[in-house]
């Protein structure tokens, strides 16, 4: 469990323990809003933010769709049959707009783009693989009519993406305005320009183990530029804290020292 919490006044400390990212970006929500309030009514109040239910407001759609079953099978998902439970429907995007990951040259196993499509991306999309003749044809003109021909449609897509690199395929589809992502393996995240541009990915140099490279701040503020340090070293602030918090003098701290102590 993931909480922080304070009722009158400022807190010291918020004493947050952040066990991954989403639990992190709400539990960061909820922490804003209670200092909103104590600043507008001079009261604070506990946050508290589980693991579990961050992760249950990430499963909005599913869990909608879920309802949605007692109506029937749900025809956007790629799956053929349908038990109790919204099926695993792996890269395809389920409830929304159809998506799913397609293969790219020269066909290793990171090379995939994940390419959405759309209404208006239709008719750009069969002009980019020859098929101009189902842009207007009644079983694909639409979105409705897509739904049981999804299939042959990403099929058709993947034919064209396989002839690109996953790149290549990124420009050529944001030129028409298809919606895209190439799929990027950690060697590429760790060695792309435009997140180093960005400052996501930093180079650190540590006493020991020398220059690395790490993630920066994913939160860019006009006001509060963020400087990435490396961890301290053991033992590296201990007469900091030794004379700051315990109160102890230098000398002690070094007769402490010359009789053994670490």
């Amino acid at each position: 469990m993931s909480t922080t919490g304070w009722e009158d006044g400022p807190p010291t400390s918020t004493g947050a323990q952040i066990g991954d990212s989403g639990t992190g970006i709400h539990l960061v929500a909820a922490i804003l809003a209670a200092l909103l309030q104590r600043e507008r009514t001079g009261r604070g109040q506990r946050v508290e933010v589980t693991m579990q239910d961050a992760v249950m407001n990430l499963c909005r759609v599913k869990l909608r769709d879920q309802q949605r079953l007692a109506h029937g099978p749900l025809e956007e998902y790629p799956n053929r049959t349908f038990g109790t439970a919204v099926p695993r429907s792996g890269n395809a995007s389920g409830g929304g707009q159809p998506g799913n990951a397609l293969r790219c040259k020269p066909g290793g196993p990171n090379d995939y783009i994940y390419v959405i499509i759309q209404q208006q991306g239709w008719e750009p999309l069969m002009k980019l693989v020859g098929r101009e003749d189902l842009i207007d044809h009644p079983d694909y003109a639409t979105p409705a009519a897509r739904l049981s021909h999804l299939d042959e449609c990403f099929a058709l897509i993947e034919g064209w993406t396989m002839g690109h690199t996953k790149l290549e395929a990124m420009d050529i589809l944001n030129a028409v305005d298809v919606p895209c992502g190439p799929i990027l393996d950690t060697n590429e995240l760790l060695n792309d320009e435009s997140l180093a541009r960005r400052g996501m990915i930093v180079e650190v140099e540590h006493p020991e183990r020398g220059v690395f490279k790490t993630v920066g701040c994913p939160l860019s503020l006009s006001d509060s530029p963020v400087t990435i340090t490396p961890s301290p070293l053991l033992g590296e602030h201990t007469d900091e804290i030794l004379i700051e918090l315990v109160g102890m003098a230098e000398a002690d701290i070094a007769a402490a020292r010359a009789a053994g102590a670490t």
